[in-house]
């Protein structure tokens, strides 16, 4: 039976994208919507958005809409876009005072209420459209007020009556902690003993927190990261709470747009290939190494990385680790990212005492990111954390060995690869330190030397079906267990 779902996020890719949390977002619309459901989602109207080429339409029911938060009035309308290679449309938020800036996320002081506005505008929204939806579904610290307002400014409306709230925590770092002075800001009419009293008393109001507590279902992007945010080491704080919440916890493993990552069709690479064609694979090495001017045979492993530059990514264990590799095995390295100028540094550094060999490109760019996944043999993912991450998907799919720390996602989707039996799809290591990406690292160098083992091990990889079409079946199931609740 058809769902009808209200979604609101920060971030939908491809218009508006910082992190995964824009592919989850813009993929579960796709997805949801080509399966027949309803889904209205909302996002705000940023002015970096570019418009060119996307059917954008004011909606005449959500024109002179407005919020107040605290003594200020916010004053919006709403307007659709038709979501890039989909019939799905996304709800754009226009309210220029909090969405006209030169970033997505800013360190302005009214950063709370940008997404505050989005949040209300996707309850009064609803209220003009008289669409009653079955599911609101709510997006990290960003739109986390949200289960709180359904359940007490809203709660007066008989269109929420039956309406069931999901918050799903696509990064647990980021939790939206704010001055305990916004709290009539924040409840809106709701009574001061629904947030948190010792946070209030130590000054302060969280505001993913909040929404943990009130949200009738908590969903994270993998299955093994909804038990490590119950644990003090990943929990950030949350633990306690997650804890005592633990049966209303859902881990779903995020999916792939296969439409946009798979050598078979891949727009940027020049040649496509499977997994029976894995000689294009080694030719378009060849001409990426030559692009990028490092050297070496066809037998020197390239070992590719692309990411945020950031504590998370667990980079701090290769400041030790990689130069004496250099030193002493054959491999080439390429890293495509920016972030924590500490890391920036490092590969520069590397780059400059291994020029022939490492190469660094401190920016982000869609082609390059998928020339990296193409023509490298393996894929470096050592988290400290990793909710779920993407990469390693998008690698086993173009036969790119992933070598990664067993955590959250990757531990999800990547499983160590056994010679014996011909079993697995990566190099897991365990431990966090510069010994375990060590070990894994020489562990995947000499597979690479045994051509059977890697062939198998590739073919392996390629063989995984992480497809959004298969992975959103999860969240129809936990939708349909609220509804039926």
């Amino acid at each position: 039976m058809p769902l009808k779902i209200c979604f609101a996020s920060a971030e939908v890719a491809p218009l508006a994208k910082a992190g995964g949390l824009a592919d989850v977002s813009g993929a579960l619309l796709k997805y949801l919507h080509a399966d027949g459901h309803d889904v209205r989602l909302f996002m705000p109207g940023y002015a970096i958005i570019q418009r060119e080429g996307l059917e954008i339409r004011p909606l005449d029911a959500l024109r002179e809409l407005s919020v107040t938060l605290g003594s200020q009035r916010y004053d919006f309308s709403v307007s659709s876009a038709q979501l890039p290679d989909s019939s799905a449309q996304v709800y754009l938020v226009e309210c220029p005072a909090v969405f006209n800036r030169p970033s997505i996320y800013t360190a302005d002081a009214d950063e709370y209420r940008r997404f505050l506005v989005l949040t209300h505008a996707a309850f009064l929204s609803c209220q003009r459209m008289a669409f009653a939806p079955q599911i609101m579904h709510f997006n990290d610290w960003h739109t986390a007020a949200g289960p709180l307002l359904l359940r007490s400014p809203y709660a007066w409306d008989r269109l929420f009556q039956s309406t069931r709230s999901v918050l799903t925590v696509h990064n647990i770092g980021y939790q939206g902690i704010i001055d305990a002075a916004a709290q009539a800001e924040v409840l809106h009419g709701a009574p001061p003993s629904m947030l948190d009293a010792a946070d209030l008393a130590a000054g302060r109001i969280n505001l993913l927190k909040t929404g943990l507590a009130y949200t009738d279902r908590i969903t994270t992007v993998s299955p093994t990261f909804a038990h490590e945010l119950r644990t003090a080491e990943y929990g950030m704080g949350m633990e306690t709470l997650l804890r005592t919440r633990r049966d209303a916890i859902v881990g779903i493993l995020n999916g792939v747009d296969y439409d946009e990552w798979d050598p078979r069709r891949d727009r940027y690479i020049s040649q496509h290939y499977g997994a029976n064609q894995l000689g294009i694979k080694a030719e378009l090495k060849h001409e990426f190494l030559q692009r990028i001017q490092l050297s070496g045979g066809a037998r020197t492993a390239l070992i590719g990385i692309v990411s945020r530059l950031a504590t998370q990514k667990g980079f701090d264990l290769l400041f030790e680790s990689l130069p004496l590799l250099l030193q002493v095995r054959e491999f080439n390295l390429v890293v495509l990212g920016t972030g924590e100028p500490r890391y920036e540094n490092f590969f520069s550094s590397l780059q400059r005492r291994f020029p022939a060999r490492v190469h660094f490109e401190r920016r982000y760019s869609d082609e390059l990111a998928h020339w990296i996944e193409a023509a490298s043999d393996m894929f470096l993912m050592p988290s400290r954390y990793e909710p779920c991450g993407l990469n390693q998907m998008y690698s086993l799919r173009y036969g790119t060995v992933p070598i990664v720390r067993r955590t959250g996602g990757l531990a999800d989707s990547v499983q160590h690869f056994d010679a014996a039996s011909g079993a697995g799809t990566g190099v897991v290591f365990n431990d966090y330190n510069a010994e375990g990406v060590s070990w894994a690292l020489n562990t995947a160098l000499d597979l690479y030397q045994n051509k059977a083992a890697w062939r198998r091990l590739v073919q392996n990889g390629m063989a995984q079906d992480y497809s959004w079409s298969r992975q959103v079946r999860g969240y129809v199931e936990m939708y349909q267990s609220l509804v039926e609740s």
